[in-house]
C-alpha cells in the first residue's frame, strides 16, 4: 500500500543523527524509512554540509538505508545513485550563477566586515567556495553578536541573508535556502506540499519548516528554543524524544494523522 508521505525530507544533525548515541542513527528509525521508501517514499536528507562532509556523516553512521537525494550547503541538490551522487545540473548551475552576481556585488565591502569581527571576537572568518563570507564562531554569544551586526550592515541588501546553524554561519543568496530546494526539489518530483513530511531542529532549518512548503512539519525535543517557537506557534509537532527517536515519532505522529485524511493520488 502506498504511503501518504511521498516526500520525506530531513535535516542530518541534531534531527536525523546526534553524536552522542550509539548507533548515530536509530535502528527503528533507519527500519521505519527502508518500509516507507519501499511503499514509495522519496526520502531526502537536507544539510548545511558540505557533499565530502555528509558522506563521512553516512558512513560513520553505517546506515543501512540510504537516502534518494540530498541538499548540500542548504542549497545544491543531488540525486543519490549506484556509485555516487548525480548533481541537479539546472538548479545547481543556476544557483552558482546568482550567488556568484550577488557576491561579486558585495566583494568590495567584505574587507570592512571582515576586520570588524576579527577586531571584535576570537572566531574563524574565511572566504570558501560556496560563500566569500563563513563563520566559525567562539561561542553561541559571539555568533549571535557578529549575526547582528552582519544582518544591520548588510540591511539594504534584500536578496543577501545570513544563513546560520550554531557557531556556523555564511553569507547566501535568500533564494537559495534549505526551503526552496526542498520546494525546487518537490516541483520536479511532482509531489504536491499535501505528501511532504519535514524534521529540522535549527536555525537554517526554518525555511523548511514552514506550512506552505509541507504538510507534516516535526522537531525533536532537542530543538533550539527559537524553532520550539515557531513550531508552536504553526501548530507543529515537537516530538517528546530527541533526535532521531524524536523523527521516528513524528513520523508514527504524521503517518497516524493521515488516516484519516484522503490518500493523494
Amino acid at each position: 500500500m502506498p504511503t501518504p508521505l511521498q516526500l520525506i525530507c530531513t535535516d542530518f544533525d541534531g534531527t536525523l543523527h546526534s553524536d552522542f548515541t550509539e548507533p548515530p542513527v536509530p535502528q527503528a528509525l533507519q527500519a521505519k524509512l527502508a518500509q516507507l521508501q519501499a511503499q514509495g517514499a522519496t526520502w531526502v536528507i537536507n544539510t548545511g554540509r558540505t557533499l565530502d562532509d555528509l558522506r563521512l556523516g553516512i558512513d560513520h553512521a553505517e546506515l543501512t538505508v540510504h537516502p534518494d537525494y540530498v541538499v548540500v550547503v542548504e542549497r545544491e541538490i543531488f540525486r543519490c545513485v549506484e556509485h555516487g551522487y548525480e548533481p541537479l545540473t539546472d538548479w545547481n548551475d543556476r544557483c552558482t550563477r546568482t550567488q556568484s552576481a550577488l557576491f561579486a556585488s558585495i566583494a568590495d565591502r567584505l574587507p570592512e566586515l571582515f576586520d570588524w569581527v576579527n577586531l571584535h571576537f576570537s572566531a574563524n572568518v574565511f572566504e570558501d567556495e560556496w560563500s566569500p563570507f563563513c563563520l566559525i564562531a567562539r561561542n553561541n554569544r559571539d555568533a549571535d553578536a557578529i549575526q547582528e551586526y552582519v544582518n544591520a550592515f548588510f540591511a539594504g541588501d534584500s536578496q543577501l541573508t545570513f544563513v546560520r546553524n550554531d557557531i556556523y554561519g555564511r553569507l547566501s543568496h535568500t533564494d537559495f535556502t534549505k526551503g526552496t530546494a526542498l520546494t525546487e526539489l518537490a516541483r520536479q518530483l511532482d509531489i504536491p506540499r499535501e505528501g511532504i513530511f519535514v524534521a529540522g531542529d535549527h536555525l537554517n532549518d526554518l525555511s523548511m519548516l514552514q506550512p506552505e512548503r509541507a504538510e507534516w512539519l516535526v522537531s525533536p525535543a532537542n530543538s533550539i528554543s527559537e524553532v520550539l517557537t515557531h513550531m508552536e506557534r504553526i501548530d507543529g509537532f515537537i516530538a517528546p524524544s530527541e533526535c532521531g527517536e524524536g523523527v521516528l515519532e513524528g513520523l508514527e505522529w504524521a503517518l497516524h494523522q493521515a488516516r484519516f485524511r484522503p490518500l493523494i493520488n
